[in-house]
């Protein structure tokens, strides 16, 4: 059987996340026992005692990254995994660049703390938000968002799969559009609760200053090709890794485009490692034909090797 694995990102954190995995599981801890070092706090009781600052993206980053590649490692120690490829989204990319080698553990941490710390400081609270637009087609929901002439930015952030865009951009801009995705015909178009607008024109500015910190990271050739948000590829080079990094920093992920290229390479499942089934969900409604599972305790990583060994 032919399978990828796929790395959620911001949004699928939850308190109490990976507990059972770390019961039964020693690299669980050890790995968050590392990011903490690099992070300076200690990340694993962050996770299990504090949801408000779980849920800081310069806190949520770290703990995803290390979540998905806790999760990773733990099925790992079972089975010897061989896949097609790897993707992440948005800030799953990170982990699945570490996991295939690309990217330091402690490198990747450093990172992504420094991503979040970038994101945070382009717009202040309040001032930038996201929204989820349901049912539309996306060229639609791309003109309506050319369509806005206000003042401030609205655009497309996230490409998640047929029919589920989300927006990004000023607050106000976001929230005329959404009447406007309504009055199309829109299912749902509800502002997220974030506190940064990713993915999106407001991060230009950071996206420079990112390149400079990315830059000073040793990347390798990694053992695993990833294919990048920015364009669903894989990279042809460390150069290329880089340049699509700090481009997925203020472009659309095309996730759905992503998934697409996994199945056209012959995979026939996606294996989502880390916390929730987010991924695991889209994918069911991109292509119907695939496979999806999702890593969230020993008794799922037990089945999913069953199915990868059948």
């Amino acid at each position: 059987m032919k399978y990828a694995i796929i790395f959620p990102g911001q949004g699928s954190q939850s308190l109490g996340m990976l507990s059972e995995l770390a019961d039964h599981f020693s690299i669980v801890k050890e790995t968050f026992s590392e990011a903490s070092n690099v992070l300076g706090l200690d990340l694993w009781v962050l996770i299990q005692q504090d949801q408000d600052a779980l849920n800081q993206t310069q806190n949520t980053q770290p703990a995803m990254l290390a979540a998905g590649y806790a999760t990773y490692l733990a099925l790992t120690s079972e089975y010897d995994l061989s896949p097609i490829c790897m993707a992440g989204h948005s800030l799953g990319e990170y982990t699945a660049l570490v996991a295939s080698g690309t990217l330091g553990f402690s490198d990747g941490i450093k990172l992504v703390k420094q991503r979040a710390k970038l994101m945070q400081s382009a717009v202040p609270e309040g001032v930038g938000v996201m929204a989820a637009i349901l049912g539309l087609e996306d060229q639609t929901v791309i003109k309506l968002c050319a369509n806005y002439t206000g003042s401030g930015v609205v655009e497309v952030a996230n490409f998640n799969s047929l029919g589920q865009v989300v927006i990004a951009g000023n607050k106000e801009a976001v929230e005329i559009t959404c009447q406007a995705m309504k009055d199309a015909g829109a299912k749902r178009a509800v502002v997220l609760p974030v506190s940064v607008p990713s993915h999106c024109s407001l991060m230009n500015d950071v996206a420079a200053e990112f390149k400079i910190f990315v830059d000073t990271v040793k990347f390798n050739q990694g053992s695993v090709g990833v294919l990048h948000n920015f364009d669903a590829l894989k990279a042809t080079d460390i150069n290329d890794i880089k340049v699509k990094l700090v481009a997925q920093l203020h472009k659309p992920v095309l996730w759905t485009n992503t998934v697409q290229a996994m199945h056209n390479m012959g995979a026939s499942m996606l294996i989502e490692s880390g916390p929730g089934k987010v991924l695991t969900d889209l994918t069911k409604r991109i292509e119907k034909s695939l496979t999806a599972k999702a890593i969230l305790d020993l008794a799922s990583i037990e089945t999913t090797l069953e199915e990868i060994l059948s």
